[in-house]
Formats: structure tokens, C-alpha cells, sequence
């Protein structure tokens, strides 16, 4: 049972026991009068305290009247009356008022049965299935009772009302708080007053509210609160009565003597007086359940309850104000916005953001503002997103109500969430943005100001402000992000293109400040990103959690809108490209993009053909004028949009561009015949000319298809020479491999669709093969560029034209099937590992000789990731052999942090296809890495060295990629040990047998995967080994002996029946089995069920001609003893071990001793490595994790410390440095607490919520 701590003792109740109202004129004046509750009081004869005392009742007849009505209404109805008015409110069929109502009327007739219905109703909605009944009430103290009610939960299950699943129950919350205040609401006039009702209620929740279980702490202080509120309500509304009874009473005295009433002046003091006295009690209600249940409740361990408080006391500020909008009140707001739970930070923003939206509340919040206004400002960055959305929001309001109170650099704060991934946050901060710097009223602004349009409008300057907000934030690669923040709040503005136009093309004004070149790029950008919201109607990537489903309405304004766009940039296009952007590669690159969202019908039915034309002509002109890769792409986009053959204007569009691509190929062809016949070299302007122009053709031929032109033959050619003069330059290559690319692509793309001939077909493979066999030479060209260029081609084509490209009925394209041969895959693996897996430094040609800019170093990286993932895919897909991949997977260790991902999922994927040659893949890769270390290191290499625990480390992450399932890993595993096997003891000893194997130290290596071997397999592997040991081996315990002892020790581990090699031996030579086997029973045991195969894996492999095992010493005893008999498995492993009935005899007593002291070193050596290795794996784990990157093994789990303070200690914690007996606003907390109260720098960090190391907060 728990034990249940004593209700504070604060004031009296009543227990009457004789009083009963005859009428309802003892409750109610109908004329208006205000219940006198002097009536009441008269009446009672028996006193009960807070803590639960109750008085016994009199001996009156009309008592023991009662007192009989009572036990007889709960002996005859049973549970069935008690859950009533619980089983009403839950099911929330009936109107409230008329369930108070009703319960009322009961009050009136017995006020003690009605009232004990009420206290069961509070017990059952905590989930209690007890009772309280009479003799409980009359006889036991509060505490007594809830310690009884304690003992009737149902143990079973945690769940209650409030916190159950169902509709049903998400409904009752809302129920059982209206429950309660309506009725308070129609108990406001008599009931309340009677020191009867109300009084026992607050001494119950408050008893419940103090309880250790959680169902009565969490519902008794949601009636609580509910109750205050609905006090604070009537409380207000006295208020206002004495308001205007004094302000009648002046007005009477203030007549004249002649016309003075003074009856109406008494009536009005009578009057004035009582609503005192009524004002008085509802505040010592008030008080009583603040200080007995607010003050402990809002830091309760549980987060439901403390948000509940804080809740509960926003409305009390925001409804009374004048009682509650104080320091006293407000302080407890500020100091649970340091809270844990994100619920509860929420529910104090909002609790907020209600006094904050009254603006004439805001100058009792002045204090409450300048102390908690940083807090608020750091919860804009949240690890909870809603609670810094409300934050932002909150700020917003703040701004709202005075400008001066948020500092510029508060401001800063919140303007650079306007680029978060969060679009709610960015939203938010958008608001607050707009709020900020576009919502100042100018004062020269009027109706006539309103109505001009383009550069004089009232957007002008607000738009030109957004430019400048967005150059000065730093972050000129996210407009679309800036946008999408506005987009809700200043719709008109970020529509107003008619302005951003006029502002691009118009002169300025007399006096106005004329654009710069960095400032009209960014219009254009931002232009560009507006256009692009209202055409596609979603927002940018990364912010959108789905498309969404637009309404009617929602889709009538986006033809509407792009309509408009159609016919405001059909004109207008054309004119900004004609001025001086056309030579600014930013910004032409931006405005190309424009006709992408054109509504292209408008140039027909609108009659701008001419315009169309005009875009056309600035289109040649601009590609003849530009080189840039991202200009000539653009324009090759715009055309690509233009030439959609759904138009009318298909046939125009389609003409100019087969004019600007036959002049682009016969100037191509031109400059490569001359070059051909004069067979010299090319000068810089004729290099310059081959380059730009095939450049152009290159960005063309990525969206068009320019198969007609023929340019593989020419392409083909620049590339030979290249080959043969070595002397080409290398953006000509590159462009020209590039460009052969492409032409291989759309004639594939022309075969797949199955109107081919196979004339075709065997030309395409022809061109293919040969175009291989280019990128392969150079893959050895001098140039880091180049070899890239045709890296990355090299694996796209060996990809496309893979086993694969038959799949999904594609037979026909069978001849088309390459198959890279072992020469071309060893080229690419050697550029792989020259020119991926280097260090930072090493990249002098990648970053461009900028090894000190930070940016070109992630560029660069990224660049590396890209080839390695390119090479990865084609051994996924099974394109080159698996075996390769051991040379990318001895790298996981050291280039973890750049690739880690890359190659851990190259090994999933492995896996999946084949787990047995992924496991030979695998050990290749440490086998290589360990023949390294020889070459290194020398043969007799010292096992302690970094370099051999590194591999010792891979191995072991190897192992753990393997999972948790031994059984479907279980050959793979199987047959990895198997080729270690091998490998340790492939070469030996040139000094003889006597000596260990050269590669002996790689079994230390194979034992980290022994853990992910059954049981089974380790008796068969240990068969295996023991082909190739000799005697000498077993009785060597030198330290280059260790690696065999170790293995062989690894695989016994987890056998019960073989500890060790001679240990075992002397124990089934010594011992008599007297038990019988036990029958076999026809149960499954796993994974013993497959004993069977045990050797199923090794016989797949071919027979390897070992060392035979010799003979093992025998160890007898001089008694002759039977041996004892084995069990099925054990046999198998006693084959290699022959036990001879007659042994000779040899001393007993030195080789036992011998057998026990051996036995007890190797079991120590065992202990003692198993706990270094725990500790090794404890100290990595943890300093893993304190560095915050993971180990991405998914079978591993980490050690994490449990960093949370429990919640008994974080009351305490709470506790120190306040006085919850008063509400006296001096209240300065201990340093202690303030260090617990407040957030630390880092925002996002889980393990803390009231934290140990936080800014000191002064409080009120």
C-alpha cells in the first residue's frame, strides 16, 4: 500500500448533519436579492478541518433520520446510484446543465448523500473501482479515505480516464471539465456560500492532489484547476457587481437632500456589503486551492499535471487581470519556460501569447518582459519545432504591442529562421519579419498613392526592401526559402511582378537611389522564386511534407495567376534580355527560366506572336554571345519548354532551333576539318572557337535530340587525336567525351523504342565499344579532370548497358549487353583508390589550388563521394566483381567520417546478393590489410602495434554487420573462417615446423567473427583446424603461439562439454557416465535442429591438402576406468581424439597437477581478456557517443549513461529557494536553482531539460 502523506491543514470545514433547506428560496432570491449565507451558518452545529477531521453527528432524530436515508439510499442502489453521475459525464449524451441541475436538486433535498456522490464521482474518474461510503465519510479522516481508495486500483493496468485510448475517452477530458464548471456556474449565487460544499470538495482534491498515485494527483488537480477557474469567473463577476453598486451608491449621494432616497442608500451598503463578504469567501476558496494544490502541482514530477497548472493559471491572468496579471502570478509563467517537456513550454507560450495580444494589458507585463524577454528569444530555437513556432509568435505579439522593448539583435535572432527546413518555423519567422520591416504605416501614403502602379507604388520601396534583407542576410542561394516564409503573410507584395518590372526597366525617379548590379540580380531571383510559388503552388524542396491537393478555388487562382504572368513577361522578356543583362550570366540565367512557367497558349489566343519572335531572336543571340555552362543550359531548357508540340507555336520554335543548331555543326565541322588537314597544333583562338562552340552543341544535345547531325563520327575523331597527340586541351576532351555521351544515350534511347533496325542495333554497339575503349585510355591521362570526365562516363555506360538493360521484356537489346573485362576493371578500381581515397590535402586539383577555402574542400569531397558511389553501384549490381569491393571495404576504418555511409551500405547490398562471396569479400579485405602489415612491419611484426589493432578493429565492426540472426548468416560465416583458416597457415615456416606459420597472427584477426558462429560450426571449424596443427603446436605457450590459442579457445567458448583441449580429454578419461541418454523428444531445438549439416558448408569447397594431425598424448590414471560414453555431438568431436581402452601408465599426480594448473592459467587469461575487451568496448562506446557520431553498426547497441534526474530528485531540486506560503513577488531563487531552471547554449540536447549549467536568470 502507498503510504499517503497528511493534507495540510489551512482552514475549517463545516459537517452539518441536521440542516436541510425546506424550499428553494434558501438558495436563490428571485428577486434579485444576493443569498445571505448567514442563513446557513446559523445552522450548523458540527466543524470539520482541511486534514480530514470530521466531527460525529448529534443524536437529534432528524439526524439519525438522515443518517438512516442515507446508508439505506447506498445499501439499496449499490454501485449502480454511485457510478451514475460518472457514467453521465462519460457518455456526454445529456446537456451538462441539466446533469448539474439534477445533481442540485439532490443537494437540496440531502445534502450529504448528494455531496458523498460527488467525492465518488472525483474517486472513479481516477480509475478507482472503490467506493466511499457514509460510514467512511462520517467516520474517517480525508487521508484514511484516499489511503483506502489507494488499495482499490487495479494494478494491472496504468491506464485511467483522462490518459485512456478511444474517442470515447478523448471526449470525457473535455466532459469532466465542463462538469465541473458549469457546475460552480449554477452554484455561484447560494450553494458555494454555504462553508459546506465547496469546503469539502477543495479538502478532497487537495488530499487527492497530494497523493503518490498518479490517477488521483493528475485528475484531482484538473477538477482543481477547473474549479479556480470557474471561481476566478464568479469572483470577476462580483467585481463587476461592487462596481457598479458603488458607483450607484455615489451617483444616490451625490443628489441633493430633496431627491436623496435614503432607503435606496442603505439597500445599496446592504447590498455592497454582502457582495464583500461573497468576495472575501471566493477569494479564501481561492487561495486555499492555490497554495494547497497550484503551488506543489506546476512542478510536478509528471508533465501532464504541470502543463494542466500552467494552463489553467494563463486563463486566470487573462480573465481577471486586475486580481492576477502581477509578479506574483507571472513568476511562475517565467520559471517553467525552463521546464523539460516540451508540453509544458508550450503551454506557458500560450498562456502568454493570450496577455500579450491585449494590448492594454501589455504595461503590467513590462517587468515580466525585460526579465524573461532572452529566454523567450532562445526558445526560438527549440529542439521542439511547435514550441518554437509559439515562441516566434509570441515575439511577434510583443513586437506588436512596442517596438522598443526587442532589441536589433534580438530581432537578428529570429530573422534567420526565415531560411529553416521547418516550414512552420520559417512561416513564423516570416510573420515576424513582415511585422518588423514591412508593416510602417508611411505617412505620405494616401488613397491617391494607393491607386499608381509600377516603379511609384507603394510596393516599390517594401520590395526593395526585401532585397535588401536578403543580400544583407548572407544566404543568396535560398530566395525560394525567403519567399515561401512571406508567402502567407504578403501575398500582394511578393505578387506585385508589374512593380519588380518597373523596377528592372524604368529609369529612377528624381532623388531615387538607382538599383545596384548585386541588388537587381537579387530582384531578379526573388522575382524568379515568386513566379515559380504561384505556377507549381508547393514549396521548395525540403519543406514540403507531401503535394498538395489543391481546392477549386485554390486551382482557379493559379490559371488566373499564370495567365497574368504570361501576359505581363511575354512583353517584357524580351526587353530585359535586350538591355544590358543579356551579357550578366547570373541574371539572363534567372530570367531564361521565366518562360518554363508560361501558359504558351497565350501566344496564340493573346496575339503575341511577335513578342515570341522577339524571345526567339534574343535567345540565338545570347547563345552566340555566352560560353557559360549554365547560361547555354538554360536557353537549351527554353527552347526544350517552347517546343512542345501540344502548341500551335511548335512549327516556329522547332525552325529557329534546327537554324542555330545547323549553324553550331557546321562551324564545328568546319574548325575540325581544319584542323585535320593542317595536322598541327591548335593556337589559343582556334582552341578558344572548338570549345565554345562544342560547348554549345554539348548543353543542346543533354535536352534535344541531334541525332540527324551526326556527330558522333566528329566527336570520335577530336578524341583520337587526343589520344595520339596527347597534346589536346583538356576542357575540349571533356566536353567531347561528354557530348559522345549524350549521342550514345539518344541512340539508345531511339533503339529501346523498338522502330530500330538491327543495322542500327550493331552500329550502336559498334559506337559503344569503341567510345569504351576511348574513356578506358584515358583513364590513364595526366589530367585529374579528364580521368574523372571518363570515370564517371565510363561507369554510367557500364550501368546502362549492363545484364540489366534486357530486363522488363527488352531481349531485343541483348547484343547491346557489355561485360567490363578484368583489364578495365582494375583501371577503375586503381583511379578509385588513387583519387578518391586521399586526404584533403593531397586534393590539389579538385579544389582548384584553393585548399584553404573551406567551401572548395566540401566541394571537392563531395566530388570524391560521387565517384566512389558511381564504382560502389556497379558492385552492388554485380557489373565487376564482388572481390573488388575488398579493396574499397579496408578502408571503412580509416575514411570512416567521408565515406562511412558509402561503404557500409555497399556491404548491405553485398550481402543481400550474396552472402557467402560478401563473408570471402570481406576477409579478403583483412587479409590484404594484414599482408600490408608484414611489408611493413616485418614478418615478426608486434601484435600490440596500432596498425595491427586497427585491422583487430575492423574486424570486429565486420563481425557486427553480420546481425543478431546466426542462423541465416551462418554459412557466410562458416566459410569466412574457413579461408582465414587457410590463410593463416598457407605459408610456413622456412625454419620448420617447429616454428608458426608466417600469417599465424591473423587468427588473433579471425577470432573477432567467432562470436557469430553456432555452436555446431565451432566443433566442425575446430575440426578443421586441427588438420593443420601439429603436436609441438598444442604444447607450445609462447607469445607467437597466442594467436592459435586464442582462436582455438573461441571457437570452444559457449560449449559446455569442451573447455579446453586437454582438459577435456583428462575429464572423459576420468569420469563414469552413470546417467542413461535421455530419449530424443520431438521438440525443434534451435539451432541444434541443423546439426545435420554441420559440415554441409565445408564439403562444398574442394579438398586442401593439410599437414596430418598427429597423434595426442594419452593421459591415464594407474586405476583402470571405464570411458565414458558420449552424446551424438560429442563423438563427432571425439573422432579426432581416439581414447584407447588400455593406456600405459604414467605419474598421476605431476599430470593432473600439470592439467589444473594449465586449465586455471587459460581460464584467468580468458577472464582477464574478456573484461579488458569490455572495458576497450565501454570506454569506445561512450566516447563515441560523447563526440555525437555514432557507430552505424545496427546490431550494436551503445552504453548510454542515464543523464536524466529522476523525478523525486528533481522536486527537491525544485523545491530549494522558494517559499510556497507566500506570493510576495521578492522571491530571489538560490543560485542552485537557477542553474537547474534555465537552458543551456545548446538548445538541442536531450539529456537535460532543467539543466545544470544554465545563464543566470534573475527572478522577481
Amino acid at each position: 500500500m502507498i503510504a499517503e502523506p497528511e493534507i495540510p491543514t489551512e482552514f475549517q470545514l463545516p459537517q452539518e448533519t441536521e440542516a436541510h433547506f425546506s424550499s428553494d428560496t434558501d438558495f436563490e432570491d428571485f428577486d434579485g436579492k444576493i443569498y445571505n449565507p448567514t442563513k446557513v451558518k446559523s445552522t450548523s452545529s458540527k466543524k470539520v478541518n482541511i486534514s480530514g477531521e470530521k466531527g460525529k453527528s448529534g443524536n437529534g432524530a432528524k439526524s439519525a433520520t438522515g443518517m438512516n436515508r442515507m446508508n439505506g439510499h447506498h445499501q439499496q442502489n449499490g454501485e449502480v446510484e454511485n457510478m451514475m453521475l460518472f457514467e453521465v459525464v462519460k457518455l456526454g449524451k445529456s446537456a451538462m446543465q441539466s446533469v448539474v441541475d439534477d445533481w442540485i436538486e439532490s443537494y437540496k433535498h440531502d445534502r450529504d448523500t448528494a455531496l458523498l456522490d460527488l467525492i465518488n464521482f472525483f474517486i472513479q474518474c481516477s480509475g478507482c473501482k472503490g467506493v466511499v461510503t457514509a460510514e467512511m465519510f462520517r467516520h474517517m479522516q480525508n487521508s484514511e479515505i484516499i489511503r483506502k481508495m489507494t488499495e482499490e486500483f487495479d494494478e494491472d493496468s496504468g491506464d485511467y480516464p483522462l490518459t485512456m485510448p478511444g474517442p470515447q475517452w478523448k471526449k470525457f477530458k473535455s466532459s469532466f471539465c465542463e462538469f465541473i464548471s458549469v457546475l460552480v456556474r449554477q452554484c455561484q449565487y447560494s450553494i458555494i456560500y454555504d462553508e459546506y460544499m465547496m469546503d469539502t470538495v477543495i479538502s478532497l482534491l487537495t488530499g487527492l492532489s497530494d497523493s503518490q498515485v498518479r490517477a488521483f494527483r493528475h485528475t484531482s488537480t484538473l477538477a482543481a484547476m477547473k474549479l479556480m477557474t470557474a471561481l476566478v469567473n464568479v469572483a470577476l463577476n462580483l467585481s463587476i457587481n461592487m462596481d457598479n453598486t458603488q458607483r450607484q451608491y455615489e451617483t444616490e449621494r451625490n443628489k441633493i437632500i430633496g431627491k436623496r432616497a435614503n432607503d435606496r442608500l442603505e439597500l445599496l451598503l446592504q447590498k455592497r456589503k454582502e457582495l464583500q463578504e461573497n468576495q472575501d469567501e471566493i477569494e479564501n476558496m481561492m487561495n486555499a486551492i492555490f497554495k494547497g494544490v497550484f503551488v506543489h502541482r506546476y512542478r510536478d514530477a509528471i508533465s501532464e499535471i504541470r502543463a494542466v497548472c500552467i494552463e489553467e493559471i494563463g486563463v486566470w491572468m487573462k480573465m481577471y487581470s486586475d486580481a492576477f496579471l502581477n509578479d506574483s502570478y507571472l513568476k511562475y509563467v517565467g520559471w517553467t519556460m525552463h521546464d523539460k517537456q516540451g508540453e509544458v513550454r508550450l503551454k506557458c507560450l500560450t498562456a502568454l501569447q493570450g496577455l500579450y495580444y491585449n494590448r492594454e494589458l501589455i504595461p503590467k507585463l513590462e517587468l515580466f518582459t525585460s526579465r524573461f524577454k532572452d529566454r523567450i528569444v532562445s526558445m526560438t530555437l527549440d529542439k521542439e519545432y511547435e514550441v518554437a513556432v509559439q515562441a516566434i509568435k509570441l515575439l511577434t505579439l510583443v513586437l506588436q504591442g512596442s517596438d522598443d522593448v526587442l532589441t536589433s539583435e534580438d530581432c537578428e535572432n529570429v530573422y534567420h529562421l526565415v531560411y529553416s527546413a521547418h516550414r512552420p518555423v520559417a512561416v513564423a519567422a516570416g510573420e515576424f519579419l513582415y511585422k518588423k520591416l514591412f508593416c510602417q504605416k508611411d505617412p505620405e501614403s494616401d488613397e491617391g498613392t494607393v491607386k499608381r502602379k509600377g516603379r511609384q507604388s507603394p510596393n516599390a520601396k517594401l520590395i526593395k526592401t526585401l532585397v535588401f534583407f536578403f543580400l544583407e542576410s548572407e544566404l543568396h542561394e535560398h530566395a525560394a526559402y525567403l519567399v515561401d516564409s512571406m508567402w502567407d503573410c504578403a501575398t500582394d507584395l511578393l505578387k506585385d511582378w508589374e512593380c519588380m518590372a518597373s523596377l528592372l526597366m524604368e529609369e529612377p525617379l528624381n532623388g531615387e537611389e538607382v538599383l545596384t548590379d548585386r541588388q537587381e540580380s537579387a530582384l531578379i531571383e526573388i522575382m524568379l522564386c515568386t513566379i515559380r510559388q504561384t505556377v507549381e503552388c508547393h514549396p521548395p524542396v525540403g519543406r514540403s511534407s507531401g503535394r498538395k491537393v489543391l481546392t477549386a478555388k485554390e486551382k482557379k487562382t493559379q490559371l488566373d495567376d499564370r495567365t497574368r504572368i504570361t501576359e505581363q513577361f511575354s512583353t517584357v522578356l524580351p526587353q530585359l534580355l535586350a538591355k544590358q543583362y543579356a551579357v550578366d550570366a547570373e541574371k539572363v540565367t534567372n530570367l531564361l527560366q521565366l518562360p518554363l512557367f508560361f501558359d504558351l497558349e497565350i501566344y496564340t489566343t493573346g496575339r503575341l506572336e511577335k513578342h515570341l519572335d522577339s524571345l526567339l531572336r534574343q535567345l540565338k543571340n545570347i547563345v552566340e554571345k555566352h560560353v557559360d555552362t549554365d547560361v547555354l543550359e538554360a536557353c537549351s531548357k527554353t527552347y526544350h519548354s517552347l517546343c512542345n508540340d501540344e502548341y500551335t507555336i511548335f512549327n516556329r520554335v522547332d525552325i529557329s532551333r534546327s537554324q542555330l543548331i545547323d549553324e553550331l555543326v557546321d562551324k564545328f565541322s568546319h574548325m575540325l576539318e581544319d584542323f585535320l588537314q593542317e595536322d598541327e597544333e591548335l593556337d589559343e583562338d582556334d582552341a578558344y572557337q572548338v570549345l565554345s562552340t562544342l560547348k554549345r552543341i554539348t548543353a543542346f544535345h543533354n535536352a534535344h535530340d541531334l541525332t540527324r547531325w551526326d556527330l558522333f563520327s566528329s566527336n570520335y575523331k577530336l578524341l583520337k587525336i587526343g589520344i595520339e597527340n596527347g597534346d589536346m586541351p583538356e576542357q575540349i576532351v571533356i566536353h567531347a567525351l561528354q557530348c559522345t555521351h549524350y549521342v550514345i544515350l539518344w541512340n539508345l534511347a531511339t533503339v529501346s523504342e523498338g522502330s530500330s533496325t538491327k543495322d542500327r542495333l550493331i552500329m550502336l554497339r559498334k559506337q559503344m565499344r569503341a567510345f569504351c575503349q576511348l574513356c578506358q585510355h584515358y583513364l590513364m591521362n595526366v589530367n585529374t579532370a579528364v580521368k574523372e570526365q571518363a570515370f564517371t562516363i565510363l561507369c554510367d555506360i557500364l550501368m546502362i548497358f549492363s545484364h540489366q538493360i534486357v530486363s522488363g521484356g527488352r531481349e531485343v537489346l541483348e547484343p547491346l549487353v557489355y561485360t567490363p573485362d578484368s583489364s578495365l576493371q582494375s583501371e577503375l578500381l586503381s583511379f578509385i583508390l588513387d583519387h578518391v581515397f586521399i586526404d584533403q590535402d593531397e586534393d590539389s586539383h579538385s579544389t582548384d589550388g584553393h585548399q584553404d577555402d573551406e567551401a572548395s574542400k566540401i566541394e571537392a569531397l563531395h566530388k570524391r563521394r560521387n565517384l566512389l558511389a558511381a564504382f560502389c553501384k556497379l558492385i552492388v549490381y554485380n557489373v565487376v566483381d564482388m572481390h573488388t569491393a575488398a579493396d574499397i571495404f579496408k578502408q571503412y576504418m580509416k575514411y570512416y567520417n567521408d565515406y562511412g555511409d558509402i561503404i557500409k551500405e555497399t556491404m548491405s547490398k553485398c550481402r543481400q546478393a550474396d552472402k557467402i562471396q560478401c563473408a570471402k569479400t570481406l576477409i579478403l579485405s583483412l587479409q590484404q590489410l594484414f599482408n600490408e602489415l608484414e611489408q611493413d612491419l616485418g614478418l615478426s611484426f608486434d601484435r600490440t602495434a596500432p596498425g595491427f589493432s586497427g585491422v583487430k578493429e575492423l574486424a570486429r565492426r565486420f563481425s557486427l554487420t553480420f546481425g543478431l540472426d546466426q542462423l541465416k548468416t551462418r554459412e557466410a560465416v562458416a566459410m569466412l573462417h574457413k579461408d582465414g583458416i587457410d590463410f593463416a597457415f598457407k605459408e610456413p615456416n622456412v625454419n620448420g615446423e617447429g616454428y608458426p606459420a608466417v600469417n599465424l597472427a591473423f587468427l588473433d584477426i579471425l577470432s573477432e567473427f567467432s562470436s557469430k558462429l553456432l555452436r555446431q560450426d565451432k566443433r566442425t571449424l575446430y575440426v578443421y583446424l586441427e588438420k593443420f596443427m601439429t603436436e609441438q603446436m598444442i604444447l607450445h605457450r609462447e607469445d607467437v603461439w597466442l594467436p592459435l590459442i586464442s582462436y582455438r579457445n573461441s571457437l570452444l567458448t559457449g560449449d559446455d562439454d569442451t573447455m579446453s583441449v586437454v582438459s577435456g580429454i583428462s575429464s572423459r578419461g576420468s569420469s563414469v557416465r552413470s546417467k542413461k541418454t535421455k530419449p530424443a523428444t520431438g521438440k525443434r531445438k534451435l539451432p541444434e535442429a541443423e546439426e545435420s549439416n554441420d559440415g554441409s558448408w565445408i564439403s562444398r569447397e574442394h579438398s586442401l591438402q593439410s599437414p596430418l594431425m598427429m597423434q595426442s598424448p594419452q593421459l591415464t590414471s594407474t586405476v583402470m576406468r571405464e570411458a565414458k560414453r558420449l552424446r551424438p555431438e560429442e563423438e563427432s568431436y571425439m573422432g579426432v581424439y581416439q581414447m584407447p581402452h588400455h593406456q600405459p601408465a604414467v605419474d598421476y599426480n605431476s599430470q593432473m597437477s600439470w592439467l589444473i594448473a594449465q586449465r586455471q592459467q587459460e581460464e584467468a587469461r580468458q577472464q582477464e581478456r574478456a573484461a579488458m575487451n569490455y572495458v576497450k568496448l565501454r570506454s569506445n562506446l561512450q566516447h563515441a557517443i560523447r563526440r555525437g557520431t555514432g557507430l552505424m553498426e545496427d546490431d550494436e547497441e551503445p552504453i548510454v549513461e542515464d543523464v536524466m534526474m529522476s523525478s523525486e530528485g528533481r522536486i527537491e531540486d525544485l523545491n530549494e529557494g522558494m517559499d510556497f506560503d507566500t506570493i510576495d513577488i521578492d522571491l530571489p531563487p538560490s543560485k542552485n536553482r537557477r542553474e537547474r531552471n534555465e537552458l543551456k547554449p545548446d538548445f538541442f540536447d536531450p539529456a537535460s531539460i532543467m539543466d545544470d549549467s544554465v545563464l543566470g536568470v534573475s527572478m522577481f
